[in-house]
């Protein structure tokens, strides 16, 4: 396949399979409506950005809208929306963010996808690495657009999901680093770490709980424009986000099992503290009798008086001292 010049402005990334065999990309916006209406496989990517590009959702493609408005929030929650001619999909991918001090920080970003007869519309603002590599995909092997443009959109859901698996893996990996810092030599610091990855779990378990109510919808319904071959395909990556919330949900429980253990450390340690304080405090008692009776403002002291009454004093000190301590270690409080 040659090598295509970049689309203008004006014009969004596009990739068309005509009826006829023919592969065009990058085809002209005034083009689309006829394409659309040939019959042939459309996949159309917008850059939301662009109010050129975003202008077409309205006046080529005649989505809805209040799904036209739903693509220009990116604060627009996860869902399926089926309205009289088209599919709106709102699906949302995550990431480590690389731009924060905070290694546990996350970055997400919304990918809209209008699904609409035989065209997919997609939508984003920001770089899409599952259009990236979809896209990638296509151009190495065209023909997969034969399979219908909701095969596109399996692979793009596909992809994100399958993203989850390596933020879920590092998860596992940030708790086993825990549980080696708190079993093996207990980290007072740890307790900062703990809390951070349960932050991060949340936030995985709040973005992955709605997709995996989409594809529920999406595999167990009849949906235009997805025939019941193409379901199956969309149960798998249903299937995977069972597996990821699982998965998700023993680190959780996991993660309560490690602050838990910590706790205990914690209060153990504690514990032996304040038994050592107290040991010291039970033997320093004596003495400070000793020391308090010797020192009291009386003319008739026992060995006040005598020239060897000082150490007197402190033999007794030390005695008592030793007694209390053979005590306390034949208990077992020391």
């Amino acid at each position: 396949m040659t090598a295509q010049p970049a689309p203008q402005r004006g014009a969004p990334s596009s990739i068309y399979l005509a009826p006829d065999g023919t592969l065009a990309r990058d085809i002209a916006p005034a083009l689309l409506a006829g394409a659309v209406r040939e019959g042939g496989q459309l996949w159309v990517d917008v850059d939301a950005t662009n109010p050129a590009q975003h202008a077409l959702l309205e006046k080529v493609f005649h989505y809805h809208h209040l799904a036209i408005e739903d693509t220009l929030n990116p604060r627009t929650r996860v869902k399926l929306e089926e309205y009289p001619d088209h599919l709106f999909l709102v699906i949302r991918g995550i990431a480590f963010d690389g731009t924060t001090p905070d290694p546990y920080d996350l970055e997400t970003a919304n990918l809209y996808c209008f699904l609409h007869g035989n065209a997919l519309v997609t939508v984003h603002g920001a770089p899409s690495p599952a259009v990236t590599e979809m896209r990638q995909r296509l151009e190495r092997s065209p023909d997969l657009l034969q399979r219908g443009v909701e095969m596109v959109l399996h692979g793009l859901v596909d992809h994100t999901v399958d993203a989850y698996l390596p933020i879920v893996d590092r998860v596992d990996d940030l708790v086993d680093e825990l549980e080696e810092r708190i079993f093996d030599k207990f980290d007072d610091s740890a307790i900062h770490e703990i809390f951070r990855v349960k932050r991060l779990v949340v936030q995985i378990r709040r973005h992955l709980g709605p997709l995996r109510e989409v594809l529920n919808i999406l595999t167990n319904r009849p949906q235009a424009g997805i025939d019941a071959a193409s379901q199956m395909y969309f149960r798998d990556v249903y299937d995977h986000t069972i597996r990821i919330v699982e998965s998700v949900e023993s680190t959780r429980d996991l993660l309560t099992s490690v602050l838990d253990t910590y706790l205990s450390q914690a209060s153990n340690r504690l514990n032996k503290s304040m038994k050592s304080l107290s040991a010291v405090a039970t033997i320093s008692l004596p003495l400070v009798v000793i020391g308090g009776m010797f020192g009291m403002n009386f003319a008739h002291i026992p060995l006040s008086q005598h020239p060897l009454g000082f150490f007197w004093a402190v033999g007794m000190m030390v005695l008592l001292a030793l007694v209390m301590l053979w005590f306390l270690r034949k208990q077992g409080w020391v």
